[in-house]
């Protein structure tokens, strides 16, 4: 199949809880988990570079991937997931979901699709970490009702433990020459090579 020209929309968003490696062995990640409603994904890199000066000039230039930092906006955050991510808790009793002040977020890959003018184009943020809680807040309904989206902010990092094949990765997507067996399997389990 050929390379897409263009992109356009978002739709099947997962995350996939991360579970960091402490020894050295493989980082692992949870089944994914659907969640309904991609609005928005905004992705922007976080990269900087630094300049060393000698005779007078710009002697030599470096540059480092610092991951990605971004923001995405869904119809409504699910509970599973808030559940799952910012550690609420659903009370036995009362069936109510709470928050506790002290709670971390975990880190989770964020799995997404994005349509092409060929074919899908299938993406992977490996270590996603939330740098903020999901928007709350509603507002009133006038003649016509919109619905009141939830977002929150992210900033995808590089894996720093595990294995020297996980070391380092970012992302991945796939590309016009993806294995049917590769994109069929994306959504069941958090894709990585095991090429260093």
């Amino acid at each position: 199949m050929a390379e897409n020209k263009v992109r356009f929309g978002l739709q099947n968003v997962y995350y996939a809880v991360l579970t960091e490696s402490t020894d050295g062995t493989n980082n692992t990640w949870a089944s994914p988990v659907h969640v309904a409603g991609a609005v928005n994904l905004t992705i922007d890199s976080n990269t900087s570079d630094g300049t060393f000066y000698a005779d007078n000039i710009s002697y030599y230039k470096t540059f480092a991937n610092n991951g990605y930092s971004g923001t995405l906006e869904m119809a409504r955050i699910s509970d599973q997931m808030l559940k799952d991510v910012w550690g609420l808790t659903l009370d036995a009793n009362t069936k109510v979901l709470y928050e506790a002040t002290g709670t971390q977020p975990k880190p989770f890959a964020l799995i997404f699709q994005i349509e092409g003018d060929q074919q899908e184009e299938l993406n992977v943020l490996y270590r996603v970490v939330p740098t903020s809680k999901p928007s709350i807040g509603s507002q009133t309904v006038e003649e016509t009702v919109e619905p009141v989206t939830q977002s929150f902010d992210f900033e995808a990092l590089p894996l720093v433990t595990g294995p020297t094949y996980q070391k380092g990765k970012v992302r991945a997507r796939t590309t016009d020459t993806t294995t049917t067996a590769v994109r069929s399997a994306w959504f069941t389990t958090v894709t990585i090579t095991t090429t260093a």
